[in-house]
Order: C-alpha cells, then structure tokens, then sequence
C-alpha cells in the first residue's frame, strides 16, 4: 500500500476578470465565446450573460494532481475524501494531512473512450458502516459495454483503505458498443431513501424515448438497487419499472438542493447543454427536442410550448460541456446558498447558476488561473468551501476559499 504525499501550492487572491469561454464539444479542448439562455419550463426562453467577466471572488489553492480524475465525495465522520480516476484507481485523501492512500480492491473497469471508474458517494449511513455507492464501466459480449453501480464498504485505517464486498445492484441494459454517454452519476434522496442514477443513451440517440430500455434516462432505485415503489412505470416490467424520468441525453451531474427538488446537468449535442429540473414521468425531449444541433449540422427541434417535453431551466449556446453538479449550503459563501455550481469541460470554466424556488439563471463564469481548464468535478467541502478538480491526466484539485 503506497502512501503518497504530495506538494500544495497556494495562489495569491485572483483579481483579474477574463473572458468567458465555451467550447464546441464535449470532447473539445478548444473554446470560443460563449452565451447561455434561461428557459422556462414551457419551453420560452431570455437572453442571459454568464458572468465570465467577474473576477473570481475567492482565494485558489492547488492542493495535488490526479491522473484523469472523475469524481470525489466526503466521507462523512472521518478527515478522508474519496476520489476516482477514471483508469480505475480509487484515491482515499486524508484532507487534514495532505496525504493519499491507494486503495485496494477496485472493480475491473472497461476504461477508454469516456468510461473507466465513475461517481463516488457515500451512503448517509458511513460513519456506521463504511457503505459507499460506486459506479463504473464493465465489458459485454462482442465489444460491448455498458455502466454499472455496485456498493460495499470502503474501510480506510492509518496505513491502507481497500474496499470489501463490493457488489454489483444496477446495469444499463443493454450493452452497446460504443465507449460514450455512459452518465452513471449518482444521488441519493435528501431522506436517504432512495438511490438516484443517470444513466446516458449510449450515442445512440432513440433508446432515450424507449420505455424498454434504461438507457437515456434517470432511474430512481431503492439503496439495494431494485425498483423504487411508486415510479412512473412501475406497474410494468424490469427496466421500465425503474424510470424516473426519460428523454436524457448525456447526464453527467445530479443534485438536490434544500427543498427536496432533483437537479440535472446534461451534455447537449452541438450546443443545447442544460440544467434540468427534474420531475418524476417528464420527458426531457432527446432526441427530439433540443436546443441544439447535430454534430453534422442537422437541426433539431427547440423545445417550444406544447410540444410535450420538459424544457431545460437553463441552456448554453455554444456548448460547455458540464461535467458535473453541485448546488451550495455551506457558510463558506453565504450569498451562494441554493445555487448550482458546474465545471465546465470545453467551457473550461466554473459557473454559477443562480436558483431560485424552481427556476435558474446563469450568472457567473470564471476561468482564472487554473480555473481556465477543462474542469469535471466540483464538490462542497464539510466546512463549505469548495472543491474542484481538473480533467484529464495531471488533473489538479483545487481549493475555493473566501479572501484572505
């Protein structure tokens, strides 16, 4: 079991304001100016400014560097953070020591492409039982692949963490070929009672509107795995009885916030990224409705009143590229309780969307220093400030801090 310890380098306060960017693919380094638009549930859209000339109003610490690093959790109770490396290396940091621990008995994972090691979180019971929900990417027959989510315990002591009876409860069906839109984010409901997963369409864009498959959709589960009571198909049979919602593109961020109210951030195709509120048996419209195009140039419908799928409360024209979501309640930043806070990869930016009761409307982007890469996680710390990690290998995690 190597113990690492790795350097933290502080940055001066960040006063200089830069441009907002956006890219022009999920999979794109390159940016290009960009804009968002507020939607209304009804499909009506305004026009809106991300903020990206605001000077990031807080300190910027880097603390490591990750190889392609993809998701990261608090684990309740104890000093530790668990983060992901989409390779299939789990990284236990002890945040009061500035130390990491590898850990043993990872799943196999099928990575390559955007699949490898997913979403960590931990069950609200950890501090009793060490129980956490991972997700990954598994092979299939003939080359195919598909998400699956499995839970165990991540037992962690001084010298070593591994995890233990780790067992898999969920999988997308089918398994396709193919080694995108895998979503696999995960939520657990505010009361602990139920485990919330996305789960993309595999680029293959109609099982999104097919009740016969999970792929495209969110699905609300029991913390065993099996089918919620109460979902909107659930007097049919196995997958569609785990359906919350359908209509999904590539859902890469899942979040509550303090009413109760689930949140989703979606990769859009060319242009067309959302915030999505969503709502159990609503359909969010892929691959008919969008508001934006296919890569070749093909135009899609917008979401219009009427048209019978839920609009998103927020979309980017360009795209961003959201690789995740956090909506904030700490004391760190008061005046930012209730908003979401989304790593922009192509937009290579953090943003803040401003939420109020059911609606949302972009308000701030920032890139500055090593905030102006493609960024995938973003996380609230136990004592409210925020975490961030960049994508890719070398992925760097940084500290949000109030000033000095």
């Amino acid at each position: 079991m190597r113990r690492i310890i790795r350097a933290t380098a502080t940055l001066a306060l960040l006063t200089l304001g830069t441009a907002c960017s956006g890219g022009s693919g999920e999979s794109s380094g390159t940016s290009a100016p960009a804009s968002s638009s507020a939607a209304s549930a009804s499909g009506t859209s305004a026009s809106a400014t991300t903020g990206g000339a605001n000077a990031a109003p807080f300190q910027i610490t880097e603390v490591a560097a990750y190889d392609e690093p993809w998701a990261m959790t608090f684990l309740q109770g104890t000093p530790y953070a668990a983060i992901t490396q989409r390779g299939g290396q789990l990284i236990v940091r002890d945040m009061e020591a500035g130390t990491d621990l590898d850990v043993d008995n990872e799943p196999e994972v099928a990575a390559g492409g955007q699949g490898g090691l997913g979403d960590i979180i931990a069950a609200p019971s950890y501090e009793q039982d060490q129980r956490i929900y991972l997700s990954w990417v598994e092979p299939g027959d003939n080359g195919t692949r598909g998400a699956v989510v499995g839970n165990g315990r991540l037992v962690i002591d001084d010298v070593s963490a591994r995890i233990e009876n780790l067992n898999v409860i969920w999988r997308q069906v089918p398994k396709v070929e193919g080694e995108g839109h895998f979503g696999h984010r995960l939520a657990m409901s505010p009361d602990g009672t139920y485990l919330f997963v996305s789960s993309g369409e595999r680029q293959q864009f109609d099982p999104a509107q097919d009740p016969g498959t999970n792929l495209g959709k969110i699905l609300r589960l029991n913390p065993d795995g099996s089918p919620a009571q109460g979902n909107p198909l659930s007097d049919q049979e196995y997958p569609s009885d785990e359906i919350w919602s359908w209509g999904h593109r590539n859902p890469l961020g899942l979040a509550f916030d303090a009413a109760g109210n689930l949140w989703e951030s979606e990769m859009g195709p060319k242009g067309g990224d959302e915030i999505n509120l969503i709502r159990a048996g609503a359909n969010y419209g892929w691959p008919k409705a969008s508001n934006g195009s296919h890569y070749s140039g093909k135009d899609i419908p917008d979401h219009a009143e009427g048209d019978g799928y839920e609009a998103p409360k927020v979309f980017w024209n360009p795209s961003i590229s959201p690789g995740g979501l956090m909506i904030y309640s700490g004391s760190a930043f008061p005046e930012w309780v209730g908003d979401a806070f989304v790593p922009a990869l192509s937009g290579q930016s953090l943003i803040r969307v401003d939420i109020d009761g059911t609606s949302a409307t972009a308000a701030d982007q920032w890139s500055d220093g090593p905030l102006g890469e493609r960024l995938r996680e973003v996380e609230q710390g136990p004592d409210g400030t925020i975490w961030v990690l960049q994508d890719g290998g070398g992925g760097k995690l940084l500290h949000l801090t109030p000033p000095a």
